[in-house]
Parts: structure tokens; C-alpha cells; sequence
């Protein structure tokens, strides 16, 4: 009976142990494993140099990376952050590839000369001036040959804006590679040799000029849209002094091409 009773309370104790290791239960072990992930995914990951630091809320690119990774970096992912500067890319001068998905990148960020990147995206940031861009990195990134800015207003598709359509698409490639024409690939798609030679021919015409955000287009002004032009005199005649005439015109016109009332004077207009 005591051998029974001892088998058993070693089976309880195996059990305890199985699922209660170090007095834990087992929501406490998966809430630990949990933390344990979390701060393990906490530090950057880099591997045959390629850095990802990616899902940080990071503003700006830590100082750490820089002074440990820089050197050494071929390719960095930083997206998923909420970097609106990117300060410190000056010192990744291996660097190759750049992704910066996900971001609060905005208009007039200043991007380094980085002579070897050939990859750059910027999916889903903040951009509007696609203008400024581009000048941007025909200077700075003059080996650059990937390009990716779905999701940004400077990208004229359904994915930033349902109101545009392919054609409103196809402008923007036209006019992007009339300025890149070294690109191989353009957002989603490869760059067709095709494209490349219908953009020189048509790209310096497809800008698209918004206007100014203070200027604001009244209800009244599409309805009243001005024109300084006028066919009327400058100055408008009193009330009784109108000029006309009246009567039947000596000259016929039998031609077969009619010039219009020859029979009205200037003065009558």
C-alpha cells in the first residue's frame, strides 16, 4: 500500500513539474515566453550584412546601430518605425539597399550621397513633392536602380488615392522615368525598355501641377470662373447713345464660304 501511495505521488509530482515549472502555471510560463520574445525581438538582427531594426517606434535611426552596424551594413531595413529623419545614413557607406516602408517620412527629408544604393523604398510614408524627390536622387543615389513609392500621395494609384485611376499611374511612370531612366524597376513592376522610350518622348509633359494649399477653390469661383478676356470696349456706352443701323445691303455674297457679318461695324459691338 505504501509503494502504491509513493508511485502516486510521483506521477503527481511529474505532473507539477510538466506543467508548473518553477511554481509558474501555465498562463504565468506563456506570459513569460511571451516577454522573453518580446525582448528578444527588442535588439537589432544582423546577418551576412544585412541589419533589420524593424517595429520600433524608433524616430530617428539609434545611435547604437550606427556605431556598431554602420561599417559593415550592405542592406538596412528600418521599416515599420516612425522615422521622420534620417540622420546618420551618412556614416552606412556600404550600404546598398535602403527600406524605409512605413514611416512618417515627409517632404524635404535630406537624404546623404550614397553612391553604391541601387535599392531605395519608401512605400507608405508621408511624400507629396514627387518633383523634389526625384531631383533629390538623380543627385544623391546616381547608381539607383529599384524604386518603390506606392503609398504615398507623390504615387498617383488606388493604393493612395481611390479617386485615381491607370492612366493618372502610367503619367507618373512616364514623368519618374524620363528622370531615372537608369531604373530597372519602378514600384510593383519591372521597367520595359518600351516605357523607357515613350517616357522620353512624352515624360517632360507629364508633371502634375496642384496648386497651393492656401489657395482654396470656391463654390462661387467654379461657378464664376474669371477671365481677363473680353471681346466687349472697356467702357460701356450711356443709355441712349446706341449705334446701329438698319436697312438692306447693296452687296450680296454668293460665295460658297460665308465670311460672317461683314455688315457690322466695330463701333456696334
Amino acid at each position: 500500500m505504501a509503494d502504491i501511495t509513493d508511485e502516486k505521488l510521483d506521477e503527481d509530482v511529474k505532473k507539477v513539474t510538466e506543467n508548473d515549472s518553477y511554481g509558474l502555471s501555465e498562463n504565468d510560463r506563456q506570459t513569460e515566453d511571451r516577454v522573453e520574445t518580446s525582448t528578444e525581438s527588442i535588439d537589432p538582427i544582423f546577418t551576412d550584412g544585412h541589419l533589420s531594426y524593424v517595429g520600433h517606434d524608433a524616430t530617428s535611426i539609434p545611435e547604437s546601430l550606427i556605431q556598431q552596424f554602420a561599417s559593415k551594413t550592405t542592406r538596412l531595413d528600418l521599416s515599420f518605425n516612425c522615422l521622420c529623419s534620417v540622420d546618420g545614413l551618412e556614416s552606412f557607406t556600404q550600404l546598398r539597399e535602403l527600406i524605409l516602408d512605413s514611416n512618417e517620412i515627409q517632404d524635404g527629408v535630406l537624404f546623404p550621397y550614397m553612391k553604391q544604393l541601387n535599392t531605395l523604398t519608401l512605400n507608405k510614408n508621408k511624400i507629396t513633392d514627387l518633383d523634389s524627390l526625384i531631383r533629390m536622387i538623380k543627385v544623391q543615389m546616381p547608381s539607383l536602380s529599384y524604386l518603390s513609392l506606392l503609398g504615398n500621395r507623390a504615387c498617383p494609384n488606388q493604393l493612395s488615392d481611390t479617386e485615381k485611376d491607370e492612366e493618372d499611374y502610367q503619367r507618373y511612370r512616364y514623368y519618374v522615368l524620363y528622370h531615372l531612366p537608369k531604373l530597372k524597376f519602378l514600384d510593383s513592376s519591372q521597367v520595359k525598355i518600351v516605357e523607357v522610350k515613350e517616357a522620353e518622348r512624352v515624360g517632360p509633359f507629364m508633371k502634375v501641377v496642384r496648386p497651393d494649399g492656401d489657395e482654396k477653390i470656391t463654390d462661387t469661383d467654379k461657378q464664376f470662373p474669371t477671365n481677363p478676356y473680353s471681346p466687349l470696349p472697356n467702357s460701356r456706352r450711356q443709355d441712349g447713345q446706341h449705334v446701329g443701323t438698319y436697312g438692306v445691303c447693296k452687296y450680296v455674297y454668293y460665295g460658297r464660304h460665308s465670311e460672317g457679318n461683314r455688315f457690322i461695324r466695330n463701333s456696334d459691338l
